[in-house]
């Protein structure tokens, strides 16, 4: 069995924590055979190779008593780079449980468990329905609406250097005066509505007009100021940071994504520019 989960870009401007879309970067599991010992087949450096790894460990966080397993584990979605790269590896332990287990675990369960342990759904969301997805979590109780995204390509620059969430959260104010609350909520409600809509020119100035983030995480993306520039040329609907970063995301219609990864190729930054789209699947799986 193959159990496939896609990247997620997470935030999308000022719905930090909140908002997410499936993207056309995959992981994929495949469970080889039964035997003593878990053993999860990677070319990851520094990534455990027993039950210590996240997929492991999340697999039995759900079902403690699953039967060991050869599992082979292939990604290309890069590590520590704000496209979820950790998110899709507790969805696909949840859903190695559920397979395994056979433990028939609705969307919503999922994402429940996928909440508990990553302590916000903004990545797992979509992770697991695909698409758009807006969600909460409060008070240990997750809200969410899924929802396609308008179509639209993304096109990521991809830097060679990680960025630890742990060292972007850092940079965050710890308050916001009620003045400034109000304003970067209203930003969002209406980058929200506007994507709702289908309404991608009113959903980039809402996106590049955040408030709760991204004027304090840029700074440590040295690529995004030159990319953005390119996109208000190129004429983009927003250009924002994937999740904490340090992916650069331009946000644009199909007609302009080959001019704009053309564009920031030029620019010889060190890193990958990739088009991607969005992935409608979320979690799945398939016989091998």
């Amino acid at each position: 069995m193959r159990i496939i989960v896609p990247a997620t870009s997470a935030n999308i401007g000022p719905g930090f924590d909140s908002v997410g879309v499936a993207l056309s970067k995959y992981l994929t599991i495949d469970i080889v055979k039964p035997q003593e010992e878990w053993f999860v087949e990677h070319d990851l450096e520094f990534v455990p190779s027993d039950r210590y790894n996240l997929l492991i460990k999340t697999a039995l966080k759900v079902y403690p008593d699953l039967q060991p397993h050869h599992v082979r584990m292939t990604s290309d979605i890069p590590l520590a780079r704000g496209l979820g790269s950790s998110s899709s590896v507790i969805v696909a332990g949840i859903e190695l449980a559920n397979q395994l287990a056979n433990l028939e675990l609705t969307d919503d369960e999922k994402l429940r468990l996928a909440t508990e342990i990553e302590g916000h759904p903004d990545n797992v969301a979509p992770a697991i329905f695909g698409n758009l997805v807006i969600s909460s979590y409060v008070n240990k109780k997750v809200a969410k609406i899924v929802t396609d995204f308008p179509e639209a390509s993304f096109v990521a620059f991809i830097p060679n250097y990680p960025l630890r969430t742990s060292e972007s959260r850092g940079v965050l104010p710890t308050q916001f005066s009620s003045k400034k609350a109000v304003a970067a909520s209203s930003i969002a409600n209406v980058a929200i509505a506007a994507l709702l809509t289908g309404d991608l020119v009113e959903a980039g100035k809402a996106i590049e007009a955040d408030m709760f983030h991204e004027p304090f995480r840029q700074k440590l993306v040295q690529e995004f100021y030159p990319i953005r520039q390119l996109g208000h040329e190129l004429g983009a609907y927003a250009t924002y940071l994937s999740g904490a970063g340090p992916t650069v995301m331009i946000l644009a219609s199909k007609d302009k994504e080959q001019a704009i990864k053309e564009a920031i190729d030029s620019l010889s930054l060190d890193g990958e520019c990739v088009v991607l789209s969005v992935d409608r699947q979320g979690v799945r799986t398939e016989s091998r």
